[in-house]
Order: structure tokens, then C-alpha cells, then sequence
């Protein structure tokens, strides 16, 4: 007799402790906690013949960063899918697409999916969260395509803390930050241990300017969260950002080489990648100074793990790491890229890097300025791409146009319009 899921949906196996741990290993991936690939593990030992339990494993493994076990998962649930119900082989089929580097068809699978079966919150997960299979599709109203779609799936769930959070994320990411806030707070009182629920609490208060209570809840909520957490690394850096801003610099460094750099994070290359080059040239435009040796570390990290370009959003920051490394042979292949969904726009940043790293201002923002109109398509949050947002600004002081450098802050962060964390703004 089979069993359903927290929400509802039909599962093709008869063994009670397969659908528990499944069940199990499903929130640990809603969450971003610790633990998937064991709850999976268990679930497939309890049931080898269970399709999703291997999916879930799948998907589990991915973020741990363990690509191949994740399509020998995949291709164990594909070949198991056969017998099972419409729903469930979908669900593998999309999980399979993604796997195999098909993004944008595994993107019009889940958007249908979810029209049929708009509970199967594992599958509609792919498409949530900046990171997601929206996030990245290199859309300039992607933000808009989110808000539309947990939009569409919020009715679905009640008050369910996965759903919650995953609309208060989407909220934010389009300026209701109180809205935002509010949504959060519900999520987390369902389920304190929610990662994501954090995370996204996080950006809202970033986006509200609470730089002294967003930095204390994480610090907070941070102690009882396992450091191999996907979510650890990034948390941190979140917490980094917060410790620049007020001046704790040395507790900002104590962060980096903890929980956010190579040799200290255990989350996914994109992660460390990106949140290391991000806090790194963040340090040097509020004025501390970040060491050649430091950016050699995470230039040839980037380097291992993406050398070539594919992945915009990595792309960018790998050439941001390659610039101030002065490793031109590797900002070279990103500078002449073809490849990904925002490969327009990552040879001229990777332009403006070079440019920066010989102090070439003029330079550097002819080269930056066309790519403002349309960053988001890099994908991301706005905390995030606030990279090129100060860097822009960065850029203007340089070269004299304070004015200019105080409306565009205005006008575009208007967060940071009294207290850009650049030097020489104030």
C-alpha cells in the first residue's frame, strides 16, 4: 500500500520507514540543513525499488557538491520511474534534465509540473530561490517571473514554513521588504531550524539597513547550525558583510577564514567562490586592504572548479579573483567567453575588472556601464550584485564625480545613499 508525503502527494513505496526517512530527507533540503544524503541513504537501503528515494538522493548529493553520485542516483531513479505514477516520473525526468545540463528544459518542465501537481514541493523547489532554475535563467524580469510563481503556489500550501519563506524571498528580492519581514518571522516561528528561512530573514534585514540586529540574529541563530550546512558558508558571509560595515574588521577576517574561503568553508564551489571574491573587493572599496597571496588562493580555486566559462553568475566573480590575482591567461578564457546564460555580460565586466586592477578608472567604467542597465540577468541577490553597484560608484569617486556617485546611489540602492560603504563617499 503506498504512503504519501508531508504535503499530500502519493509515494510508490510500501515500506513505512522508507516514506519517513524520505519525508525526513525532503526537509532537510527545504531547510538547506545538514543531513539529506543520509535521510536518502536510508530511505533507499529501507526500499531499493522506490524511484523518488533515489531522486531525493539525487538532489541531495548535488548539494553536497557530489556531482557524480548525484547522476548515478538520478539514472538508478529514471530506471525505477517506469512503474510509478505521472507524478513522480516527471518529477525524476525533471531532476534528470538538470543533471544532465539542461536547464532552461528542466525549467519549462517544473513551470508545468507545478500546474498539475502545484504541492510537490521537492519539484517546485528547482524553480525557487535566486539560485534557482529562474534565478538563473538569465531573464531581465526574473525577479518579477519569481514573485509570479511562488505567487501562484502560495495558496497551495497554507501555512506551511517552506512556502512562507520561499514568497517572503520573493517579496524582497522586489523592494516589499516589510512585507518581506513579516512572512519571514511567520516561517520561522514554524520552523526555527529553517536555513533558508534565516537566510532570507537576512536579506530582508539587509535590504531594511538593520546592519546591528540582522548581524546579531545570525549570530544568533548561527550556534545551533551545523557548519556543513549548504547554507553555513553563506551565512557567513552574510555576517562578514555586517562586520565590514560597522568596522569589526578583525571579526570579518575571523568569518572569511572560518566559514566563507577555501580551507575554511565546506560549502559548494559556487559559494565559495562568489562570497570570497564578493568580500574581498567589498574590504578594499570600504578601504582595507586585502593581500596579493588572498587572491591568488581564490584565483586558483576558481580556476579548478570553473575553468571555463558556462556559469555567468561564477563567471563574473572567477574574473573578478583572476583580475586581482594578475592571472591574465585565465581572465582571458572569461573575457572572450561565449558560453552561459548571461554570456553577454560577463566579458565586459571581466573588461572592467582588468581595468580596475591597473587602476584604470576611465577605463574601467566604460567598460562597467552598459552592463548596469541589466545586471540581474547575472542572476543572484541584490546584496549580492551590490558588487557592481559599489564598484560603480567606486569608480565615479575616482575619477572626481562625487555628485554623480550620490545620485546614483540615490537612485539605484537608496540604501546606501547616506552611508555607502565605499571610500570617499561620505
Amino acid at each position: 500500500m503506498p504512503f504519501d508525503d508531508r504535503y499530500g502527494n502519493t509515494l510508490s513505496t510500501s515500506s513505512d520507514a522508507a516514506r519517513d526517512r524520505y519525508v525526513e530527507g525532503v526537509d532537510h533540503v527545504l531547510a538547506a540543513t545538514y543531513g539529506g544524503v543520509q535521510s536518502f541513504e536510508a530511505t533507499v537501503a529501507a526500499d531499493p525499488g522506490f524511484a523518488l528515494g533515489h531522486a531525493g538522493l539525487a538532489r541531495a548529493r548535488m548539494y553536497e557538491g557530489d556531482m557524480a553520485g548525484a547522476k548515478s542516483a538520478i539514472a538508478r531513479a529514471s530506471e525505477l520511474s517506469a512503474d510509478t505514477t505521472s507524478r513522480e516520473r516527471q518529477h525524476v525526468e525533471t531532476l534528470s534534465l538538470l543533471l544532465s545540463g539542461q536547464a532552461g528544459a528542466a525549467r519549462d518542465l517544473v513551470l508545468s509540473h507545478v500546474q498539475d501537481f502545484p504541492r510537490d514541493a521537492f519539484c517546485a523547489q528547482i524553480c525557487t530561490n535566486v539560485f534557482g532554475l529562474i534565478g538563473f535563467s538569465g531573464h531581465v524580469a526574473r525577479e518579477a517571473e519569481l514573485l509570479a510563481y511562488t505567487t501562484r503556489l502560495l495558496p497551495h500550501y497554507g501555512e506551511d514554513w517552506w512556502m512562507l519563506s520561499m514568497h517572503a524571498l520573493s517579496l524582497c528580492e522586489v523592494g516589499e521588504v516589510a512585507a518581506s519581514l513579516e512572512l519571514m518571522d511567520r516561517a520561522l516561528a514554524l520552523n526555527p531550524e529553517n536555513a533558508n528561512g534565516s537566510h532570507f530573514k537576512a536579506h530582508a534585514q539587509y535590504e531594511a539597513g538593520e546592519t546591528d540586529a540582522g548581524l546579531g540574529f545570525l549570530e544568533t541563530w548561527m550556534e545551533g547550525y551545523d557548519s556543513r550546512g549548504v547554507l553555513h558558508g553563506h551565512l557567513s558571509w552574510h555576517m562578514a558583510l555586517w562586520a565590514l560595515e560597522l568596522g569589526q574588521i578583525d571579526r570579518m577576517w575571523a568569518l572569511i577564514d572560518a566559514g566563507i574561503a577555501p580551507g575554511g568553508s565546506q560549502g559548494l564551489p559556487i559559494n565559495i567562490v562568489t562570497d570570497t571574491a564578493a568580500i574581498y573587493h567589498r574590504a578594499e572599496l570600504a578601504g582595507v586592504s586585502v593581500s596579493s597571496e588572498r587572491w591568488q588562493a581564490i584565483s586558483d580555486f576558481a580556476a579548478k572548479f570553473f575553468p571555463a566559462s558556462g556559469q555567468s553568475f561564477a563567471d563574473m566573480h572567477s574574473a573578478l579573483c583572476h583580475a586581482m590575482a594578475g592571472e591574465s591567461e585565465r581572465l582571458e578564457k572569461l573575457m572572450e567567453g561565449t558560453k552561459g546564460y548571461a554570456a553577454d555580460l560577463v566579458g565586459p565586466v571581466a573588461h572592467a575588472w582588468k581595468a580596475i586592477a591597473a587602476q584604470q578608472w576611465a577605463e574601467a567604467l566604460r567598460r562597467l556601464t552598459p552592463v548596469m542597465a541589466d545586471h540581474v540577468r547575472f542572476g543572484g541577490s541584490r546584496a549580492q550584485r551590490d558588487l557592481l553597484e559599489l564598484t560603480y560608484v567606486n569608480l565615479l569617486l575616482r575619477l572626481g564625480l562625487r555628485d554623480e556617485a550620490r545620485r546614483a546611489m540615490q537612485g539605484r540602492r537608496p540604501i546606501f545613499a547616506d552611508h555607502a560603504p565605499v571610500v570617499g563617499y561620505d
